[in-house]
């Protein structure tokens, strides 16, 4: 059984926040200590990272689930619960991360796409620690009673898909001699025989010019008319020719068993992987006519070059066999690999450092957002920040309650679910919670100092209807 594997789906959870302290100093001589409840710790988050060292996703077969370590609650004196530890999960370079659908298990957007080594991205951070009430002390509330509770971290899929990361990608029609160039240039050694299909996973070769120069060459299955629709092997593998910066087109100039015209294939492949990716079909291509030593193929030969010197693309005539031109076609490989790295690493120089800044903050807008939709004959109001303040809450404490109401406000919430269309009266939902929606009074806005409470919305959308600003809660 190959232990090569491409593509797996796992499910993730960071730790569990640990619960704010409500307490009070009590000591002799102290007779109004004040509160002094320490915060709760964080959970522990998982952490994807690139480890140049694996060249799979084979850790991810058999073992789907993975969890983070808990935070530990808060203590009096100010003594803060320790933080969960990180779960750092590595991958290979070239994986793209995906969030999936919890039902359908279909791929809701990218989160991020790891190509450097050491490249990181938080796939299930961990929940937030309660804060002990020595955060809630205003000029208005002295002796605040009531602390938050840990966040509880979200559970979800997520889907891992590998794509090769190599300079060279060697594509053709089945059986045209990927896998004996391959073998010939490389110390790789694929299976080579005289089938369509032979080859069912795609190898990976380092291959070495004369002048020292070096790149790593994959031999890709081969492709068939219609493989940018799914036919064949075709999407599994065109993914994997999406990241090489050269692809070598091989021929079988003696059209194989199947008599095919070497032109006709050459056309037949460029108009796949156009189909399947426009810019596959710009990416720089030498085309390669493949067994020049049979007789009889000086014709196809001579054909084939001109369709590829019209297309502006430089060709080469071997012999996979006998080693014939082969040295010629390394050695122009080896120059045009180094001149298109030294492009890209010039291009990538300046973003590489942020990559994973990049996909942080993407996240963090993401949990910032704050949804509203139609459900039923209520409004269900979504979002991560907003839901793990309603978590957070001490539903048995009336001044935790006024605390997340003043919250909303904050947030505007009122504003969203007036422009939705929410009426005097409607009921709306955020998690297992439901309120009951009433219009605020000029004597129902609390003032706060400012500062008291970190949250920002970073985006207000209505889907398929809206959200906005103040309800009390329903008894």
């Amino acid at each position: 059984m190959s232990t090569f594997t491409d593509m797996s789906r796992i499910n993730v959870r960071g730790g569990d926040g640990g619960a704010g302290c409500m307490s009070f100093r009590r000591e002799a001589y102290v007779p109004k200590g004040g509160p002094d409840g320490g915060d709760g710790g964080n959970g522990g988050s998982v952490i994807l990272e690139v480890d140049p060292q694996l060249s799979s996703l084979i850790d991810y077969r058999y073992k789907h689930h993975f969890r983070a370590e808990r935070g530990t609650h808060g203590q009096g004196a100010r003594k803060r619960g320790r933080d969960g530890e990180d779960l750092v999960l590595k991958v290979p370079a070239g994986t793209v991360v995906r969030e999936l659908d919890a039902e359908s298990m279909e791929p809701l957007y990218e989160i991020a796409d790891l190509t450097e080594p050491g490249e990181r991205v938080t796939v299930a951070p961990g929940g937030v620690g309660g804060r002990g009430n020595i955060h809630f002390v205003t000029s208005v509330r002295r002796a605040p009673a009531f602390a938050e509770k840990g966040e509880p971290a979200r559970e979800h899929w997520i889907e891992l898909e590998m794509k090769l990361m190599a300079d060279v990608a060697l594509v053709g029609m089945p059986s045209v001699g990927k896998s004996s160039l391959i073998a010939r240039i490389s110390a790789a050694r694929p299976k080579v025989a005289d089938y369509p299909f032979t080859t069912l996973i795609p190898n990976l070769g380092v291959v070495r010019a004369k002048d020292g120069k070096s790149f790593v060459a994959a031999d890709v299955p081969g492709l068939i008319e219609g493989a940018s629709e799914g036919k064949g092997l075709g999407h599994r593998f065109l993914r994997h020719i999406e990241r090489t910066a050269l692809i070598l087109h091989l021929v079988d100039v003696t059209g194989g068993y199947e008599d095919r015209d070497p032109v006709e294939d050459y056309l037949t492949i460029n108009e796949e992987l156009a189909a399947y990716a426009r810019e596959l079909a710009e990416r720089p291509q030498v085309v390669v006519a493949n067994k020049c030593d049979m007789p009889g193929v000086e014709e196809n030969i001579a054909r084939l070059r001109e369709a590829a010197e019209s297309d502006g693309k430089e060709f080469f005539a071997i012999s996979a066999l006998t080693g014939r031109g082969i040295d010629g076609l390394v050695a122009r490989t080896a120059e045009l690999v180094a001149s298109l790295r030294a492009e890209a690493l010039q291009s990538a120089e300046q973003g590489r450092s942020e990559a994973g800044a990049v996909w942080e903050r993407r996240r963090e807008r993401r949990d910032r957002e704050v949804r509203v939709r139609r459900e039923d004959l209520a409004w269900r109001v979504s979002g991560t920040d907003i839901e793990r303040m309603v978590v957070q809450t001490d539903w048995e404490n009336d001044e935790a309650i006024d605390y997340l109401q003043l919250r909303f406000q904050r947030l505007r919430l009122e504003e969203l679910l007036l422009k939705a269309g929410c009426k005097q009266g409607d009921e709306v939902r955020i998690l297992g919670y439901s309120f009951s929606f009433e219009l605020p009074s000029s004597d129902d806005v609390t003032e706060e100092p400012a500062g008291v409470d970190g949250a920002e919305v970073d985006s207000l959308s209505v889907a398929s209807d809206g959200l906005g600003d103040a309800w009390d809660e329903e008894e």
